[in-house]
């Protein structure tokens, strides 16, 4: 039977997920890491891309990786991972004993260009794997991955252009699939854009934000329990009208962090 204090601590972390703070406020998280972690080493890894400095002080994923617990020898799963910014952070961080499988598709590949090639050169990241895997035909082994992350994606599985090789993506067949593949004591991660709150589901394939309520339903409908949010990337002075990809705001949006653990 779970303390009095077990219980209070648990009811904050959830309100904490279930609310839109202002402020940049610390917020909670499940560490999951076991041995301590240097990630500003990996971040100032000689090996990376040069275009990925530039974009460390906007995504700040030292800290994002720290909050969530991220771990020496974990498997670790990048989903969409795009040109693979993330990837190869993950691959630093988790070191010779762990393992990372980045997962792209086609129409990702075509949208980052020559990224994902100078990223998967032979032997640049040795433990990590690339799966590709059209949207819906993603297929996980069971209990695979002690952490799952969707890093600036979650907001495309409501995009849909089948002209461009971007089909309507089946939420919860997705959200299925990682929860079959998830450890039970693993950890889903999401950064996304902030939209409007009460904004509908289709901004994210109009201005590719969406609302972080969405994100908590659809998670919970999974099997999925909020038990962390992080302030660390709030920008107040966005505008949700914007799309991402507009100059003025690229790089700058108003982000949120959201971590999520199976129910039970």
């Amino acid at each position: 039977m779970k303390t009095n204090s077990t219980l209070l601590a648990l009811t904050l972390v959830l309100a904490a997920c279930s609310q839109d703070p202002a402020g940049d406020e610390s917020a909670s998280g499940v560490v999951v890491a076991t041995e301590p972690v240097n990630y500003a080493a990996a971040l100032a890894s000689p090996s990376r891309l040069e275009a990925d400095y530039a974009r460390d002080a906007g995504r700040k994923p030292d800290q994002v990786l720290d909050f969530l617990g991220v771990g020496r020898g974990m498997a670790v799963l990048d989903l969409f991972a795009g040109g693979g910014y993330y990837t190869e952070i993950l691959s630093h961080v988790v070191g010779d004993n762990g393992h990372v499988v980045s997962h792209s598709n086609e129409a990702y590949l075509n949208f980052v260009g020559e990224e994902f090639a100078l990223r998967h050169a032979a032997g640049r990241l040795p433990n990590v794997d690339v799966l590709m895997a059209e949207n819906n035909e993603l297929q996980l082994d069971e209990s695979e991955f002690d952490a799952i992350l969707l890093v600036l994606a979650y907001h495309d599985t409501y995009f849909a252009n089948p002209k461009s090789g971007w089909d309507k993506i089946d939420v919860p067949k997705l959200l299925a699939e990682l929860h079959k593949g998830l450890k039970d004591d693993g950890f889903v991660g999401i950064v996304d854009h902030y939209a409007e709150a009460g904004a509908p589901r289709e901004t994210g394939g109009t201005v590719h934000r969406i609302d972080p309520q969405i994100v908590i339903a659809d998670m919970e409908a999974a099997g999925f329990v909020c038990i962390g949010k992080s302030n660390l990337l709030r920008n107040l002075n966005d505008d949700y009208s914007k799309n991402v990809f507009d100059p003025e705001i690229r790089g700058k949006t108003d982000r949120f962090i959201l971590q999520f653990k199976k129910a039970g």
